[in-house]
C-alpha cells in the first residue's frame, strides 16, 4: 500500500544568532488508516515538524509528499490550497470561534472547500452525533466544558474528510476522563475515515493509543 505521507531526509535549522539545527535526517511513512504518535521533550522540534508537514514552513533539506503532491516543490498558494483540502488540525487550545455556534464551527472547512449546503448539514449533524453532541449544535463554545470543546475541534478537523489529521498536544488542557474520550475519538475517526493521523504528545498514555510510537530527539526520529 502506498503511503499517504512520505517524508525523506528532512532537516530544519533555526536562523539568527543560535543557528541551531532542530531537525535532521527525518524520514517517515504513514499509510492510510494508520495512526502514529510522536513524543519528545519540549523544544526538540515536534511542533516544527508538524508545521513542515502542514506546509506552514519549508525545510532546509529533504522532501514531504502527501499522496502524489510534493509539498516542498509547491509555492505558498498551492500549499495553502492543499492544506485546506487535504489536512485537518486539532490543537491543545481548541481554537473554536466564540461568536459561532458549534454547528457553524464544524461547518467552516466545508464552506472553504465548496461543499453544498445539503451535504454540509448532513456532515455536521453526523459528526456532532459521533462526538456525543448531537443536541448541542446551536450552543456556543463558552457553554461547553473543555472536553466538549475539544470534541467539537475534532469534528471540525474531520468535517471535510482530510487525508491527513494532525493533532498537536490535543489533550494537554483536559482532565483524564475527557482526554481518554478525545483520544478514542481521534483513533476511531482515523481508522474509519481512510485517512492517516499523526499525534504529537508528551503523554505516554496518549501515545499508547497509536499504532506506532516514535521519539523525536536531537539525533532524529527513532522507535522508543
Amino acid at each position: 500500500m502506498l503511503p499517504v505521507l512520505k517524508i525523506r531526509d528532512l532537516a530544519k535549522s533555526y536562523t539568527g544568532a543560535s543557528g541551531r539545527q532542530v531537525l535532521r535526517n527525518i524520514s517517515l511513512d504513514v499509510a492510510a488508516g494508520e495512526y502514529i504518535a510522536i513524543m519528545g521533550e519540549s523544544g526538540v522540534g515536534k511542533s516544527t515538524l508538524l508545521n513542515l508537514i502542514a506546509g506552514l514552513d519549508t525545510p532546509d533539506a529533504g522532501s514531504i509528499e502527501l499522496d502524489d503532491a510534493n509539498l516542498t516543490a509547491l509555492n505558498d498558494t498551492a500549499r495553502t490550497l492543499l492544506r485546506r483540502r487535504a489536512m485537518g488540525f486539532v490543537f491543545q487550545a481548541f481554537h473554536l470561534l466564540p461568536h459561532l455556534t458549534l454547528a457553524q464551527n464544524v461547518a467552516l472547512p466545508l464552506a472553504l472547500n465548496g461543499f453544498s449546503q445539503q451535504e454540509t448539514d448532513a456532515r455536521v449533524q453526523h459528526l456532532l452525533q459521533a462526538m456525543g453532541l448531537a443536541e448541542r449544535g446551536d450552543s456556543r463554545p463558552r457553554e461547553l466544558s473543555g472536553g466538549e470543546q475539544q470534541r467539537v475541534a475534532v469534528a471540525r478537523a474531520l468535517a471535510h474528510g482530510p487525508r491527513l489529521l494532525l493533532a498537536d498536544e490535543p489533550t494537554g488542557n483536559l482532565d483524564a476522563e475527557s482526554a481518554s474520550h478525545v483520544l478514542h475519538l481521534l483513533r476511531e475517526q482515523v481508522k474509519t475515515g481512510c485517512g492517516a493521523g499523526i499525534l504529537v504528545t508528551h503523554s505516554a498514555t496518549a501515545a499508547a493509543t497509536a499504532d506506532r510510537v516514535y521519539v523525536l530527539s536531537a539525533e532524529g526520529l527513532r522507535k522508543p
